[in-house]
């Protein structure tokens, strides 16, 4: 098909894409709120901060929940929220930080919300289930342009980082739920 001189001048000019898109922004806030709370919360189990009881008082609920040694499962849950926490924050490895927090919340929702039904009004799995979500959009679209993963392959999301993020995510929480 060939295209006339005509043709040429009245198709529209490309337009540049902004530096900084709203979805960009969006995606930061969303990885700041998710991943800084999640952090947060792993640091009061590890650290005792933010009204935390601390790696003893955790690695006892831990074991109460049948997690045996209890401060194994503690710091390894700990870690996870944490070390996966900060990763969405900051857009660092993010399939891998998604698939760490998207561990957490399958082992929280089997052994301690899921028996509560959907409300966390009720100690249902609400809670987790938005954070996993939050985790997996993540990974599937790409931590956007204000990441630290901006300039590697698996910075752009897609179907494999969130595949990636799920299958880890649920093969981890499955070896913590075997063992």
């Amino acid at each position: 098909m060939k295209i006339t001189a005509a043709q040429w001048r009245a198709s529209p000019e490309p337009t540049a894409r902004p530096a900084l898109s709203a979805g960009d922004c969006g995606l930061l806030l969303l990885r700041l709120t998710f991943g800084l709370l999640m952090a947060a919360h792993g640091a009061q189990k590890l650290f005792g901060i933010f009204g935390g009881a601390g790696l003893s008082a955790t690695a006892d609920g831990f074991a109460a929940l049948g997690y045996h040694p209890g401060t194994l499962f503690a710091v390894i849950g700990g870690a996870s929220e944490f070390l996966g926490g900060l990763g969405l924050a900051v857009g660092l490895f993010t399939p891998l930080a998604a698939a760490a927090v998207i561990g957490v919340m399958i082992n929280a929702m089997v052994t301690v919300t899921a028996e509560h039904g959907l409300w966390a009004t009720d100690g249902g799995v609400e809670y987790n289930v938005s954070i996993a979500v939050a985790a997996l959009t993540i990974a599937a679209t790409g931590p956007g342009q204000l990441a630290l993963d901006r300039p590697f392959r698996w910075g752009k999301g897609g179907w494999l980082e969130a595949a990636l993020a799920l299958f880890l995510g649920g093969i981890g929480a499955a070896i913590v739920l075997i063992i």
